[in-house]
C-alpha cells in the first residue's frame, strides 16, 4: 500500500455486524473487489499505482446508507470505536481527498439521489447530496431551469462533492461557483448530530455556519442535502473567439470586459501551447493565444454582451476567429481521454489550478511555467485560464514528463507539484481555486494560511473531537 497509516480495527467482524444492523445486510461490503474500487479517487497518479499493483489506501468496509438517521448511527459507532470515516460521492476528485489513507469505513452517498423540491417562486431546488450533476441539470432542464454549474466532471460528480471541494463550473463567470449557489444544507456532524441551516436570501444573524462545510472535504461532517439557486433556461446562447499575440493582451481584454460589468457565461484563455494543441486548424490562431467566449440570456442581453466583447478584444489587438472555436469547445469540453492515455506509457501527468489577483497574473503564469519546466524530466507544461472575476483570474496548468533515472514516479510527481506551488505562493496566488486540497496540497497549507491553519484545526477539533472524519486530509498531512 502507498499510504502506510492504516489503522488496526479490533473485532472487525463485530463492526461489520453493527453496520449491517444499521443499513441492512445488502448495503455493507467487505468484498475485496469493493475495497480496492474504493481505494482511490481520480487523482491521476493513482492510476499508475494500480497498474503497478499498488493500492493507494484500503478501507475496511464500505456502506451505502439511505437516510440521515443511518449516517448518524454509523458515525456514533465510529466515534465510540475511534474508526476513520471517509465520505464518498462519485470519486471524481483529483487531489486524493477520497482516498481512505487510514482505512476505516467508507460512506458512499449514491442512495441520496433525489430532487426533494423545485420552487419556482424562490428559484431554488432542494436536492440530496448524492445526486449526479448531469442527472440534476437534465431534470431541471425538463422543467425549464438550470443551475449553471457544469464542471468538467459534470457526468461523474455529485452535489455533495461540489460542496465538499468548493467546486467551480465552466459557466461560473455568469452563474457563480458552488458557494454562490448554496442557500441552505443539511449536515450530519461527526458526533452523529443532524443539523439544518435556515433558508433565506441573506441574513445578518451571526456567522454563516453552512460556510464551514463548503470546501471542508468531508473533514467537518457529511452533507446530505442542499438547496441551490437556479435560473430559467436562457433564451439564447452564442459565442465568439479571438486570438492575441501574448497572454498579457488576452488577460487585459478579459479584465476590461469584466470591468464594464459584462459577465460572459464562459471565458477560456488558452496559452500558445494549448492553442496549438486544441485549435491547430484555426489559421488566425497560429502562434497566438486563443480566447473563447460564450454569452447566455435573453437575445437582447446576449447581443449586447457580444458587442462589448468584440469591441474590447479588437481594442486589445485581438484577431477575430469567428464561431468555429466556440463550437469546437462545446464539442470537446468533457474530453479527458488524453490524460488517461499517458499512464501506460510511463508518462506522469497532472493538472494544477490556482488563482491570483490581476496585478499578479502575468508573473504567476510565467513563474509557474518556468519553475515546472525546470524540473528534470518534465516534457511539457502549459496553461489555460478558466474562471474570471473583476479582481482576478484562475489559471489551470497541465504538466507531464518521465521520471529521471533513479527517481520514483511519486518523487517526480511531487517535485512538479512543489515547483508549481512555490511559484504560485511567490507570486501571491492561492494554491487551489476549485479542485481542493486533499492529499497532494496538504503540505502547503501552512504556507498558504499561516497562523489561520491552527484556528481551522481548533474548529475541526470542536466538531470532530475524536478525529474520525476523513483524517490525513486538508488540515493534516498523511502523504
Amino acid at each position: 500500500m502507498i499510504y502506510k497509516n492504516r489503522v488496526e480495527i479490533d473485532d472487525l467482524e463485530g463492526l461489520v455486524t453493527s453496520l449491517k444492523d444499521i443499513v441492512g445486510e445488502n448495503w455493507v461490503s467487505t468484498e475485496e473487489a469493493d475495497l480496492v474500487a474504493y481505494s482511490k479517487d481520480a487523482q491521476l497518479i493513482t492510476g499508475r499505482w494500480l497498474i503497478e499493483g499498488k493500492i493507494p489506501g484500503l478501507p475496511h468496509v464500505i456502506t451505502w446508507p439511505g437516510s440521515e438517521e443511518e449516517i448518524s448511527s454509523i458515525l456514533e459507532v465510529a466515534n465510540m470505536r475511534e474508526i476513520p470515516v471517509v465520505p464518498f460521492g462519485e470519486g471524481s476528485g483529483v487531489v486524493g481527498a477520497a482516498i481512505p489513507v487510514r482505512g476505516g469505513i467508507v460512506v458512499d452517498m449514491k442512495r441520496f439521489n433525489k430532487i426533494m423540491d423545485i420552487n419556482d417562486s424562490n428559484l431554488t431546488v432542494t436536492v440530496q447530496s448524492g445526486m449526479n450533476g448531469k442527472e440534476l441539470e437534465r431534470a431541471l432542464e425538463q422543467e425549464g431551469y438550470l443551475i449553471g454549474h457544469v464542471p468538467q466532471s459534470f457526468h461523474t460528480s455529485s452535489v455533495g462533492g461540489w460542496i465538499a471541494h468548493r467546486a467551480a463550473g465552466q459557466f461560473s463567470t455568469k452563474y457563480g461557483k458552488i458557494e454562490d449557489m448554496v442557500t441552505t444544507m443539511r449536515v450530519v456532524l461527526p458526533t452523529g448530530e443532524i443539523i439544518d441551516t435556515k433558508e433565506y436570501p441573506r441574513a445578518a444573524d451571526g456567522p454563516q455556519i453552512e460556510r464551514l462545510f463548503l470546501g471542508s472535504e468531508g473533514t467537518f461532517g457529511i452533507v446530505t442535502q442542499a438547496t441551490l439557486r437556479m435560473w430559467p433556461l436562457p433564451g439564447k446562447t452564442a459565442g465568439t473567439a479571438f486570438a492575441f499575440d501574448t497572454i498579457e493582451a488576452s488577460l487585459e481584454a478579459v479584465r476590461l470586459i469584466l470591468r464594464q460589468q459584462v459577465y460572459p457565461a464562459v471565458v477560456r484563455i488558452y496559452d500558445k501551447t494549448e492553442t496549438s494543441r486544441h485549435f491547430y486548424d484555426v489559421k488566425r490562431a497560429k502562434k497566438r493565444v486563443m480566447v473563447v467566449f460564450v454569452c447566455e440570456g435573453t437575445e437582447r442581453l446576449v447581443n449586447f454582451e457580444l458587442s462589448i466583447v468584440r469591441e474590447a478584444c479588437r481594442n486589445a489587438g485581438g484577431v477575430d476567429c469567428g464561431n468555429s472555436p466556440v463550437e469546437h469547445w462545446f464539442d470537446t469540453r468533457f474530453q479527458v481521454t488524453e490524460t488517461s492515455k499517458f499512464t501506460p506509457k510511463d508518462l506522469i501527468f497532472d493538472t494544477i489550478e490556482v488563482s491570483c489577483m490581476w496585478d499578479d497574473a502575468s508573473r504567476l503564469y510565467h513563474g509557474v511555467i518556468e519553475e515546472v519546466s525546470n524540473v528534470k524530466g518534465v516534457a511539457m507544461v502549459s496553461a489555460h485560464a478558466s474562471h474570471f472575476y473583476p479582481q482576478g483570474v484562475c489559471f489551470y496548468f497541465s504538466f507531464g514528463g518521465v521520471p529521471v533515472s533513479g527517481e520514483t514516479p511519486l518523487e517526480f510527481y511531487n517535485t512538479g507539484w512543489d515547483a508549481a506551488m512555490k511559484a504560485t505562493l511567490e507570486a501571491g496566488g492561492a494554491i487551489s481555486h476549485h479542485h481542493g486540497i486533499g492529499l497532494v496540497r496538504a503540505r502547503w497549507m501552512a504556507d498558504e494560511h499561516g497562523d489561520m491553519l491552527d484556528m481551522m484545526k481548533r474548529i475541526k477539533h470542536v466538531l470532530d473531537p475524536r478525529d474520525i472524519m476523513n483524517p490525513g486530509k486538508l488540515l493534516d498531512e498523511d502523504g
